[in-house]
């Protein structure tokens, strides 16, 4: 059964609610009517927790591959970043570039890819 299905089925008005039960009998129609639905309710979320797990997993494991590749270039990335807040917000240049601007500009020594004396920079 499809979800519009359902949302179709909850949006019907309920007739047996405008007036009261007539007898003890009609009381327990409503209750046996309304543990029905339950039931069906239930087993429609399960049926579809079924088919979406597997579904689930494979994100899960896919996700697990990632993190493994990206993770020790990410470690880099925030050893070398610092602390967020000492950050303008990131600018796109006209180029498609994205630079992040230091509020504080770091002295040229202290900078993490700061050259060594006698060793040759890359461009």
């Amino acid at each position: 059964m499809s979800i519009a299905a359902i949302m179709a089925a909850l949006a019907l008005p309920a007739g047996a609610q405008d007036a009261p039960p007539a007898d003890e009998n009609a009381s327990e129609d409503i209750e046996h009517g309304f543990s029905l639905l339950e039931e069906g309710a239930k087993i429609i979320l399960r049926s579809m927790i079924d088919e979406v797990e597997p579904a689930l997993k494979d994100l899960q494991t896919e996700l697990g591959d990632a993190w493994a590749e990206m993770g020790p270039v990410l470690r880099d990335l925030a050893r070398m970043i610092g602390q967020i807040d000492d950050y303008h917000p990131p600018e796109m240049l006209p180029n498609g570039d994205i630079i992040l601007r230091r509020k504080v500009p770091l002295a040229p020594d202290d900078r993490p890819d700061a050259a060594q004396p006698g060793e040759e920079i890359e461009i």
